[in-house]
């Protein structure tokens, strides 16, 4: 059994995505964000930087007592790791599926996220950011398109935790101003994974836990106001 400490954000969707697709035995634990339950002691615990997602996999490899893990990156490769799929055996496919990771973690999903705090959450819309971090998503779905000019997924024919990665910030693509039209090869691949079925069962649990809707002011600055007095001796 793995906990999942889950709340409905693109990051927390990669490892619902791979859950679903691994068709592992997993329970989830809503940390709902909005209302503060980032800050409680039992999830700081096991995630010291207050942010979802996080997991306990009490059943690992190796010894008997469990295990936790944050940072969503981390955990796809060390759910990857623990089942032997969606990555590559080989040195350079594994290459490949690492950097494509890292590129999500560094680029697209700090960019994008970044994109949708001015675009849709900042109390006063501020031109040069809107446009520096639109402009910015462009650039990354241009690279991520190109890179899918020649190959079914972004590392090559097999479908890894490199795609569950970078698909749920593909998601909100309008949000984020960004047209697929423009980029026909991420399109093809953004409507493939999009169709799979594990991929809908993911989604799928959004309506259970949070449904869509707006934020309050109060729940804005629980979000957006932290600084370093948010972290507790």
């Amino acid at each position: 059994m793995i906990d999942l400490y889950y709340w409905t954000t693109p990051n927390g969707h990669k490892i619902t995505i791979f859950m679903e697709e691994a068709g592992l035995d997993y329970k989830v634990h809503p940390i709902n964000i909005g209302q503060g339950d980032q800050f409680s002691p039992e999830f700081l615990e096991i995630a010291p930087n207050n942010r979802i997602p996080a997991i306990i996999d009490h059943q690992p490899l190796e010894g008997d007592e469990p295990i936790s893990i944050f940072e969503s990156g981390a955990i796809l490769i060390y759910l990857s790791d623990k089942i032997g799929r969606f990555n590559y055996s080989d040195l350079r496919g594994r290459t490949r599926v690492m950097q494509w990771l890292m590129w999500q973690m560094g680029g697209l999903g700090p960019m994008a996220g970044q994109n949708h705090h001015f675009s849709v959450y900042a109390p006063k819309k501020i031109p040069y950011a809107i446009d520096r971090y639109v402009n910015e998503t462009a650039r990354l779905y241009a690279v991520l398109n190109k890179q899918l000019c020649n190959s079914e997924f972004i590392a090559g024919d097999k479908y890894t935790i490199a795609d569950m990665a970078s698909y749920p910030w593909v998601v909100s693509h309008e949000r984020q101003s960004q047209d697929l039209n423009d980029f026909p090869h991420l399109k093809r691949w953004f409507e493939t994974i999009q169709a799979r079925p594990a991929t809908i069962r993911a989604y799928e649990i959004v309506d259970k836990i949070n449904p869509p809707k707006t934020f309050s002011d109060e729940e804005k600055a629980i979000l957006f106001q932290q600084d370093a007095s948010t972290i507790k001796d």
